[in-house]
């Protein structure tokens, strides 16, 4: 909902906010052209000071204004020919034409009303409605997506589009905010929808009557800084009955010009006072240097709304298209979809298109989405959900657990869950048990038992297809073919060979494929990369990629993983046996639940074996930022060290603060990285009590012994890493 909420608004609205956004941001630069040309008062300055050197040079003054950003207009008669012009508080002498610069009266114009008088300005406080929903709402999306507000300016894993807009966002909302709002207030002013408390003081009885003394005698306006200023007039010549009037930003009154006392006075009311505070937000007039912030600020607008329709437009063009599908109110079935990677959605496309072979109507969405009181025709709902990690959620559809537990269930409406996963895995197919769960004890009806497809097999879904079919009384044929992803061909730059006795290793370093400036903007391709995430190889002969953590980053200038032969395997067998030169077809994959985080709080990097790659690109990424220690388990000192070189070089240069090997084939005594661990108890507890983040790489066995490992140690601080993970301070990646 808050996603849809700040979409749609702002690809509706986004050419009349670049319009607005650019005329406020050019007018935002006269007030700093009037503080720069516009000649200083003098130190002290009065209005009487002012008004004395004014009359001097123009004896027929009938009026002087003093704008916010400090421009003072002298008008006056000569004869009968009116005259006024821009003047120096200092000598009062002409410096220019009073008339309004027609650009910035044009670019005035554009940005109150579009031109159009009073039908623009409600067009324009509608705008400025639609930019503080998008602010609050875009607000909201980031700090949800960062993890929290304290985590607002965290760095952001995204394609390039997503990381310039989430950017912009950060640096940009405060004076979207402080635009939209100080905007929409002065529309309602000026439609008169604030009460009017202006001071508006009424014209004494009593005047001295008194000869008129000189400007520069009179008490009341001896004691009003130019600073204050906002207009004096002067009184009629001759005419003993009348006064000086003058305004100040805070007030109104009148001042006898026999005597110089105030004679009456008033001050402006909370409303008014708001006026002022908004106008002077709003332009910068008052405030030259705040003005050209808020117009860089609001600057952001042209580009968020590009990113913001690259972000929409990848994203639709991503999701797989079903020919005739219907709305969630008028399905008869909705499958909701829960990917990480975006294979569920094509065995979620075969089973849609299978239903409507079958005469069903249907509807295909994100699980995201999920809704059951929209479905109003609905028999049933389908949930295809993949587990992530650790019996993890699909980052895609973090907020869908919580959604299906708050679900009113319709009555007579059937929920069948779906789950993707790995058999390998301790947690296969967690997410889809943990949503299994919270369905049934919300009562939802589960006619089928929880259905698993592992690894992506056609013939599990296949099995499941006619179990489905059985049930509803269709005939239904899961023919899934797997659609290949898009790749890039990787070039073999250097390789590094490990000749381990029993299966070899090596660390593979390709070059990074160019990428041209539309696929950077949309974030496709090889444009954006770090340590830990995940390189999808299509070895020759099949169309089920092979993943790889990344030891490498995009600002490293290489693409690097570690790969160890497995027998019968065929990417490993193919990449070890890739020469210099060599070409293979991949695609990334974002990882970003396997990240460091960007604190100083001390990094702990565990693994083993191959494991070692992107634990070695964090170290190489990290710099001196922060202490990193790492403990690594290896088969043999001598064949199985990887980057021995590079740990050596990174512990001189102050990169690895500390670094513990363990070696379960060689050396004495033999022992492995959990093993090592707990001989450093008291260290990780030191390290953990200071808010260390700990992140593990490496085999399952080795992962789960890990783990079994630190809950023994960190148990007697009354944490575990179950409870750490909780925290967002451990990580694990395991295969």
């Amino acid at each position: 909902m808050l996603r849809s909420l700040h979409r749609w608004p702002g690809l509706l609205a986004a050419v009349l906010l670049i319009v607005i956004a650019l005329s406020g941001a050019a007018l935002s630069v006269f007030p700093a052209l009037d503080r720069l040309t516009q000649p200083s008062v003098i130190a002290g300055q009065s209005v009487a000071d002012l008004a004395a050197v004014v009359q001097a040079a123009h004896p027929a003054v009938e009026q002087i204004r003093r704008a916010p950003s400090g421009r003072i207009t002298a008008y006056w008669f000569d004869g009968d020919t009116p005259g006024a012009a821009v003047i120096d508080p200092q000598t009062g002498a002409e410096l220019g034409s009073a008339d309004a610069r027609a650009v910035e009266g044009w670019l005035k114009s554009l940005h109150r009303a579009l031109l159009l008088e009073d039908a623009g300005r409600l067009t324009v406080a509608v705008a400025a409605a639609v930019m503080l929903l998008m602010a609050v709402s875009g607000a909201m999306l980031v700090a949800r997506r960062m993890g929290g507000w304290r985590h607002w300016f965290a760095p952001q894993r995204r394609g390039v589009s997503g990381r310039w807009h989430t950017l912009l966002a950060r640096v940009g909302v405060a004076g979207l905010l402080v635009s939209s709002i100080t905007g929409l207030f002065m529309v309602a002013a000026t439609f008169s929808l604030t009460p009017d408390d202006a001071a508006n003081p009424a014209f004494p009885n009593a005047v001295s009557g008194l000869a008129p003394l000189p400007a520069q005698e009179l008490p009341a306006l001896q004691a009003i800084p130019v600073a204050d200023l906002r207009d004096l007039t002067f009184p009629v010549a001759d005419d003993p009955t009348d006064a000086f009037a003058v305004t100040t930003a805070t007030g109104s009154g009148y001042v006898d010009p026999g005597n110089g006392a105030l004679l009456v006075w008033a001050d402006n009311g909370p409303w008014q006072t708001a006026w002022e505070w908004a106008y002077l937000l709003h332009t910068g007039n008052g405030a030259a240097l705040w003005g050209l912030i808020l117009g860089l600020m609001v600057l952001t607008v042209p580009a968020l709304a590009v990113t913001g329709a690259l972000i929409w437009w990848r994203a639709w063009q991503s999701r797989p298209r079903l020919a005739g599908m219907v709305a969630a109110d008028k399905a008869q079935t909705v499958i909701l979809v829960a990917s990480e990677g975006g294979t569920t959605w094509g065995f979620a496309t075969t089973l849609a298109q299978a239903l409507q072979t079958a005469g069903q109507s249907v509807h295909l969405a994100p699980l995201s989405s999920l809704s059951p009181e929209r479905y109003r025709s609905a028999n049933r709902v389908i949930m295809m959900a993949a587990t992530w990690g650790d019996g993890d959620a699909p980052s895609s559809a973090k907020a869908a657990l919580a959604r299906l537990r708050a679900a009113k269930v319709p009555n007579g409406m059937e929920l069948a869950i779906l789950g993707f996963g790995d058999s390998s895995f301790p947690v296969y197919c967690g997410y889809a048990l943990t949503l299994q769960d919270a369905a049934r004890a919300k009562g939802w009806a589960m006619p089928l038992p929880l259905g698993k497809i592992d690894r992506q097999s056609a013939q599990d879904f296949a099995r499941w297809g006619r179990d489905l079919g059985a049930h509803l009384g269709l005939d239904l044929s899961l023919n899934h073919q797997p659609q290949a992803p898009q790749t890039q061909a990787l070039t073999l730059i250097t390789r590094r060979d490990y000749a381990s006795p029993e299966a070899p290793v090596a660390i593979l370093r390709f070059a990074v494929p160019k990428t041209g400036l539309w696929a950077r903007l949309k974030g496709q391709g090889f444009a954006s990369f770090a340590p830990g995430d995940l390189l999808g190889i299509l070895p020759e002969g099949s169309t089920l990629p092979r993943l790889y953590s990344l030891a490498s980053g995009k600002k490293d200038g290489f693409v690097e993983i570690a790969v160890r032969q497995h027998v019968g395997g065929l990417c490993s067998n193919q990449l070890l046996s890739l020469p210099i030169g060599g070409q293979i077809n991949a695609f990334l994959r974002a990882n970003p639940g396997f990240q460091p985080d960007r604190s100083v709080a001390p990094l702990i990097l565990i693994g083993a074996g191959t494991g070692i790659g992107p634990l070695a690109g964090f170290v190489r990424a990290e710099g001196s930022r922060r202490p990193v220690h790492l403990w690594f388990g290896a088969r043999s000192a001598e064949t199985d060290l990887l980057y021995a070189e590079e740990l050596t070089a990174w512990q001189k240069d102050g990169r690895l603060d500390h670094l513990t090997c363990a070696f379960s084939r060689s050396t004495a005594p033999r022992r492995h990285v959990q093993d090592a661990l707990r001989d450093d108890a008291e260290a990780l507890r030191a390290l953990v009590t200071h808010g260390a983040r700990i992140m593990v790489c490496g085999g399952r066995e080795m992962a789960q012994g890990v783990q079994a490992a630190l809950a023994d140690i960190l148990a007697p601080l009354g944490l575990s890493p179950r409870s750490l993970k909780a925290e967002g301070r451990y990580a694990e990646d395991s295969y």
